[in-house]
């Protein structure tokens, strides 16, 4: 439980250390569909929709989740390699994926 690791000295002053970034890798599932999934949980009750399948490698994710959020007036974030789009229209998310040339399914319920 106890970590043994210097974090101040009276010598030089506060101890910084750099820790390496690690990107949580995307999950891509074997169909080549990306997933369109609804989430309320701890939003207050607000739902977004989220875009999960999306290779990193492949798509410049900011750019597609600007373009998402664009289209469909809405707000939203990009966070670990998954894009949320605030509301609830996930037909009208699923035609501009489409239009984008992706394979998608809608997820849950």
């Amino acid at each position: 439980m106890s970590e043994n690791r210097l974090v101040y000295s009276t010598d030089i002053g506060r101890i910084k250390v750099d820790e390496p970034q690690v990107d949580s890798p995307a999950k891509i599932f074997k169909d080549g569909a990306i997933r369109i999934e609804r989430q309320t949980k701890g939003r207050k009750g607000k739902g977004v929709m989220l875009v999960v399948g999306v290779d990193p490698q492949v798509h410049d994710l900011k750019k597609l989740a600007k373009t998402l959020k664009s289209k469909m007036g809405q707000g939203g974030a990009l966070k670990e390699n998954i894009i949320e789009v605030q509301g609830d229209d996930r037909n009208k998310l699923k035609l501009i994926l489409e239009s984008l040339k992706f394979k998608v399914k809608i997820a849950g319920g």
